[in-house]
């Protein structure tokens, strides 16, 4: 038997999982929970091996309590269930430590299926957020890339990349940096190889991507 415990703080949602799961010979329930603190210290009474937890639950989140959980020695497997399939939802679960990732509107057809994949020790993911993901670790990656060859820059370097990006002329950086504009040119060609610049228009792309500036207010 797998012994799960399930935790949403909308109690229709805990009664129709309740439902699904009673229809399962090999599926036990043993607790359930409103929220994440209260999913803590039941894991701790009942030692399920897996928790079926809403990720925006009040007070500790379904998420800070999925890191906790996977943290302790011997702790559950976690299926994280939620009403959105987006990126950043699916990338912080995964990264909390869940096994697994089911969208609501989906826990009649999936949920039982999911709840096996991850007892035995695999991870649940559907195919179409299988797709979401695989764009959100590729753009992360390309970000961290990127961010990599910005600390390659020297402190100038990044002083001219910044007022470029802010849309000063090499005349005027040459005045605030005391250089003349041929070498605030020569700075910026440095820094066009280094970031793989090849328009003015990546300086301001590039900058709003690490958070160098914020966009303006319209």
């Amino acid at each position: 038997m797998i012994r799960v415990v399930i935790a949403d703080d909308h109690a229709v949602v805990r009664l129709g999982l309740k439902a699904l799961l009673a229809t399962a010979t090999d599926i036990e329930l043993v607790g359930e929970a409103r929220d994440g603190e209260q999913v803590l210290h039941l894991c701790t009474s009942v030692r399920p091996d897996v928790v079926v937890m809403d990720v925006s639950m009040p007070g500790i989140g379904g998420l800070e309590a999925a890191r906790r959980l996977v943290r302790r020695p011997d702790g559950p497997k976690v299926l994280a269930l939620t009403m959105y399939e987006e990126e950043e939802y699916l990338i912080q679960a995964l990264e909390a430590g869940v096994s697994g990732y089911v969208v609501k509107e989906a826990a009649g057809s999936e949920l039982l299926d999911a709840i096996r994949t991850v007892a035995r020790g695999q991870t649940w993911v559907r195919p179409s957020a299988a797709h979401v993901l695989a764009r959100g670790w590729v753009k992360r990656t390309a970000q961290g890339e990127l961010r990599q060859s910005y600390d390659s820059l020297s402190e100038r370097e990044r002083e001219v990349f910044r007022m470029t990006a802010e849309g000063h002329t090499a005349t005027r950086i040459g005045e605030v940096l005391h250089l003349s504009p041929k070498t605030v040119d020569t700075y910026r060609r440095r820094v066009n190889e280094k970031l793989a610049i090849t328009e003015r228009a990546d300086y301001v792309r590039i900058a709003l991507e690490l958070q160098i500036l914020t966009p303006r207010s319209p």
